[in-house]
């Protein structure tokens, strides 16, 4: 009898252990894979989309290395303020009171205490009627059934659940999904003769950059100098900074002062984000092939060497009164929740992105260009000197390069359906992610992947089948940048006719290098010269002979006429404008009484180009930037 009951009680058991890892399954339209900072913003643009979408993070905040890695130094993009980082920055802005209470230390614009960022993300999060995050959830199992992805997930109390979806987004911080989704991927440096970068190294490696634990300090107003940490040699990080200890820098150049040093990353209220990378908590280890206990084991090395640092700053240096927040992160150690990784596996695309496309991108085989989704102004920026042979790596500290496009096909596998990939494994040389995984741009890489997830789920298209134009047009709605231009800021009228005439090659903006912030601008202002046009022929072949022998300058009423011509040699329309006209379409993007006569500026002739002809959603492109 008792042999029965228990028999019995085995099989109600099995039966309810099927049903919560079986038939306990969720249907989304999109799952993404974490909550960092291209995740966060991922689940926002497709719930604000309309499709149902469900982030899983494995933490217990959003914003991945903006907060819970605590690299709360916003690094560039200060003037391209666009999307949803341009809306994040906005929330600090009001919470802080002003821009210039962001403005707390010398290395970024934008400094905030990492637990507030958390509190903002979450608050954007909930306001999204059509997104669900899940929060202390590790995923164990990936599977495609059909056009469908199967995710198994268990939460911080052991229940396991399974999650459908139809698109899913590899948002972590190693690209570990894209993995176990069976994408392939590069770790570390190419050689040059892959990527074609004449300052990439001669042969392949798997050398990744530095990781770091951060640590964020606070001032206690008495000694709170921790026990001296095991393994401490204070020579590790004797120049950090100028100081007594410093007698052979690594880089000579670079020896700033103590106060530098501290004050590099000082956050509002008086706290002290140390992410110093001058022999400072910078820490060299591969973890990306690594189990998650390899991962663990190793990463309680890194904490240790932050730990010595921080002992480093008290004991050596004097900081006696500062030690680690205690209101910052929900940790027992105070330390982040997780790391600052700077790279990650690094997918091969349906395009591979390099520094050629930012140095020259107007002279590339792929028109990239036409193709962008996300903005950077940051130069390359490689942290190595962590590892042991670093000298013998090229010098990657700040090569400068102008501002950039990132092109939306670098978020596509090549081989795998229904999937899109975010943070910092989409498709980059290694050089190139030196600029691509700053946090501005991941912010607006995640948007482009929640916008590129949704529009496949509402179309009902491979992901490798949306329109390139389709998602441009959805990030531009949402004021987002598809070429870095200057000449006027988001949200002004004239910002979307810039950014798609430039997206067609009609006209081509110049960039340049300017110390840490780089720039590129469409020169909206200068007087056209007719040779500056020549890019349209591509698309509407014959429009550079109708200027006739014409050349130079010309006036607004002969470019009115030109443009008339044009229509109707592409679209055999009539599309000949009226002073009135065009003085209602001057008075609509903010410019005074049109004069016919006077010289037409590059920004008028954009402007035309858009309203008339309206090449940018006439004349589709491929994800190579091809016209079709």
């Amino acid at each position: 009898m008792k042999s029965l009951f228990g028999k019995a009680l085995l099989f109600l058991f099995l039966l309810g252990a099927v049903s919560c890892t079986q038939n306990d399954t969720h249907h989304v339209d999109v799952l993404i894979m974490g909550g960092g900072a291209s995740g966060i913003t991922a689940g926002i643009q497709s719930a604000r989309m309309g499709v149902n979408t469900l982030i899983v993070e494995e933490t217990p905040w959003l914003g991945g290395m903006l907060t819970a890695a605590g690299v709360s130094a916003v690094d560039g993009n200060y003037k391209l303020p666009g999307g949803l980082w341009g809306e994040f920055k906005e929330r600090l802005t009001r919470h802080y009171g002003s821009s210039e209470a962001l403005m707390t230390g010398w290395v970024s614009n934008v400094l905030f205490e990492p637990s507030v960022g958390n509190r903002i993300f979450h608050e954007m999060a909930e306001a999204e009627k059509n997104l669900t995050v899940w929060k202390e959830n590790t995923w164990h199992q990936i599977e495609k059934k059909g056009n469908q992805w199967i995710v198994t997930v268990e939460d911080k109390n052991g229940v396991v659940r399974q999650v459908q979806a139809t698109v899913l987004i590899d948002a972590t911080e190693l690209g570990d999904v894209a993995k176990a989704c069976g994408a392939t991927y590069d770790v570390g440096m190419e050689s040059r003769y892959d990527t074609g970068e004449d300052i990439a190294p001669e042969k392949a490696n798997t050398i990744v950059q530095d990781i770091t634990y951060v640590a964020i300090l606070k001032d206690y107003g008495k000694d709170v100098t921790i026990p001296c940490p095991e393994g401490y040699r204070a020579e590790e990080f004797a120049c950090a900074c100028a100081n007594p200890w410093c007698i052979a820098p690594r880089e000579p150049d670079r020896v700033w002062s103590q106060h530098e040093m501290i004050t590099y990353g000082k956050l509002p209220h008086d706290k002290y984000m140390i992410n110093w990378p001058i022999e400072g908590n910078d820490y060299y280890v591969n973890l990306v092939e690594m189990s998650r206990e390899e991962r663990a084991e190793a990463l309680e090395k890194a904490k240790q060497h932050t730990l010595c640092f921080l002992y480093f700053i008290q004991n050596e240096l004097g900081y006696h009164t500062l030690g680690l927040a205690d209101d910052e992160y929900p940790t027992a150690d105070l330390l982040p929740l997780i790391p600052y990784h700077r790279e990650s596996r690094r997918i091969h695309g349906v395009v591979r992105f390099t520094l050629n496309h930012v140095s020259d991108p107007y002279n590339q085989p792929g028109k990239l260009y036409r193709t962008g989704i996300a903005v950077g102004d940051y130069p390359v920026d490689h942290h190595h000197t962590r590892y042991q042979g670093y000298e013998d790596l090229p010098d990657l500290y700040f090569h400068p390069v102008p501002s950039y496009s990132l092109p939306l096909g670098a978020l596509i596998p090549q081989d795998v359906d229904g999937l899109v990939v975010a943070e910092k494994s989409v498709s980059v040389s290694n050089i190139i992610n030196g600029c691509t995984r700053l946090q501005p741009v991941v912010l607006q890489i995640g948007q482009a992947a929640g916008t590129l997830a949704a529009l496949a789920v509402k179309q009902e298209k491979e992901v490798r089948n949306v329109a390139v134009r389709d998602v441009q047009n959805v990030i531009l709605d949402a004021g987002g940048y598809l070429l870095p231009y200057l000449d006027v800021e988001v949200g002004t009228p004239l910002f979307k006719p810039y950014q798609r005439i430039g997206s067609t090659g009609i006209l081509k903006g110049v960039g340049k290098n300017v110390d840490w912030e780089n720039e590129t601008w469409l020169r909206a202002h200068d007087p056209l010269v007719i040779s500056e046009l020549e890019g349209i022929d591509e698309m509407y072949p014959g429009a550079m002979a109708l200027w006739g022998k014409k050349e130079g300058n010309v006036t607004l009423k002969e470019a009115l006429e030109w443009v008339g011509k044009v229509a109707m040699l592409a679209y055999g329309e009539d599309k000949t404008i009226s002073s009135e006209e065009v003085r209602q379409l001057w008075q609509q993007h903010g410019w005074s009484q049109p004069d016919l006569n006077k010289k037409v500026t590059r920004g008028e002739i954009a402007l035309l180009l858009d309203q008339v002809m309206d090449p940018f959603n006439r004349i589709s492109v491929d994800i190579q930037g091809n016209i079709h």
